[in-house]
């Protein structure tokens, strides 16, 4: 049962976003560290080759470490911003073709040999919206690119945010003041290994089997939680309840296992008004994040605004 492998703590409810810090109740057996961590001691990011191909990335990893690459995390630079479709574990002294999207479409020209990791991941509702592009098919080039270029396209429009490249990275960019103040109210806490949120109708779910590893992914996944906040604070929210029976229809979700795009092997769930996926080592749970996905009008109704709308960033 997933939800055993986890207990909630406390949750914050600050301005109508509600935050529950998630615990292990087992120790990792799995050894990784971190992109952040990886890159800093050698590891890199680039382009495949000089010509570059838009939905694939290589990781190059001297290390003595695997590297847990995060789902949704962004990579910027080289010849445009790219996101991670969903989480890699790249082996020690390896090489390894990484399946991304592209979020920023209107660049295609190098800004530098490798990839730095962005201080944010990409916001829950466009790594929902990609999670259910990839559902049954997650290894697959490209399949989620038209998806993933409308959602960045809807948040900079709902949040006026006008950009030369259409680049995921200015709508954070452009409100980091903002984020900075909200984020305060949600400090890591010790021992934290994941996290769930809140938002209006909006439900999503992180966590990763080391508290060491969160402690390096959480400014950046706290970043897109808030980003899809900033158009919605001081509305209701729902109770702590809510997000325990989300938690619980995890376990009853229809889970499928296939290859991962690294070491251990990638999982998909799907329940009722539910999606998720993860990545599993040995029979050990490494990460898994999950989504409510009763979308409903909503998302057909979606559209640009024109730039002359939006907010520069």
């Amino acid at each position: 049962m997933i939800e055993n492998l986890f207990q909630l703590g406390e949750g914050i409810d600050h301005r109508g976003i509600l935050i529950v810090p998630l615990f292990p109740k087992r120790d990792p057996l799995a050894r990784y560290i971190t992109l952040d961590e990886a890159l800093r001691m050698g590891f890199s990011v680039c382009e495949v080759s000089e010509a570059g191909l838009v939905p694939e990335l290589l990781a190059e990893n001297p290390l003595s470490d695997d590297v847990l690459l995060y789902d949704g995390e962004e990579l910027v630079g080289a010849k445009q911003n790219r996101i991670l479709n969903l989480t890699v574990l790249v082996e020690a002294s390896s090489a390894l073709p990484i399946p991304v999207s592209c979020v920023e479409q209107g660049r295609w020209q190098s800004h530098a040999a490798t990839f730095t990791a962005a201080p944010h991941a990409s916001n829950p509702r466009l790594r929902q919206r990609k999670a259910e592009a990839l559902h049954s098919q997650p290894l697959t080039r490209g399949v989620a690119q038209s998806d993933v270029w409308d959602e960045v396209g809807f948040t900079a429009n709902r949040l006026a945010v006008s950009s030369s490249t259409h680049a995921n990275a200015d709508a954070f960019r452009a409100y980091r003041p903002a984020l900075a103040e909200l984020e305060q109210a949600f400090p890591l806490q010790p021992g934290q290994c994941g996290a769930a949120l809140a938002l209006g109708a909006d439900l999503c779910l992180d966590i990763v089997s080391r508290p060491d590893a969160f402690t390096h992914l959480w400014p950046k996944l706290r970043a897109g939680y808030l980003l899809d906040a900033l158009d919605r604070l001081d509305q209701p929210n729902p109770a702590t309840e809510t997000l325990g029976a989300f938690i619980s229809a995890l376990s009853t979700a229809v889970t499928s296992r296939g290859p991962s795009a690294g070491r251990g092997t990638d999982i998909r769930l799907r329940g009722d008004a539910l999606i998720g996926s993860g990545l599993e080592l040995d029979g050990e749970l490494l990460q898994l994040c999950a989504f409510r996905n009763d979308r409903g009008a909503a998302g057909a109704t979606r559209t640009i605004a024109r730039s002359s709308r939006r907010r520069h960033a």
